[in-house]
């Protein structure tokens, strides 16, 4: 586990707009989304990056093969689509796990997550 090839990466941050935008996640209810919000999500949502082998929630967990230009145009679209809406869309919008959260914390969680995983690569 923990390790991921580079196409499996970019569907694994395809998630995170995945659980903006889309219904194909589980929402967080009760005393899981209260520790979530209360411990993981300062974490998520701060500007201090990511730290090495930190866990990975369930959802987030990539497995088989996923086809490379598949997965960046899939992310490419959701970048650009979250460009387009723009600051005003996410200021107070749900978050599966976290509750309302402001522009610059989703801002910040899209951001960190990607540069987290960009950095593995290299890139």
């Amino acid at each position: 586990m923990g390790e991921m090839d580079v196409a499996q990466m970019l569907a694994h941050c395809c998630i995170t707009y995945e659980m903006a935008y889309d219904d194909k996640h589980k929402k967080a209810t009760g005393v899981k989304k209260l520790m979530l919000k209360l411990f993981v999500k300062p974490i998520v949502v701060n500007e201090k990056p990511y730290t090495k082998n930190g866990r990975t929630a369930p959802a987030f967990i990539i497995t088989g093969k996923k086809e490379f230009e598949h997965e960046k145009q899939r992310l490419l679209s959701y970048i650009i689509k979250t460009q387009e809406l723009g600051e005003s869309y996410f200021e107070g919008k749900e978050s599966n796990s976290f509750g309302s959260m402001t522009s610059t914390e989703w801002n910040n969680s899209f951001y960190k997550h990607i540069d987290h995983h960009l950095k593995q690569f290299g890139v």
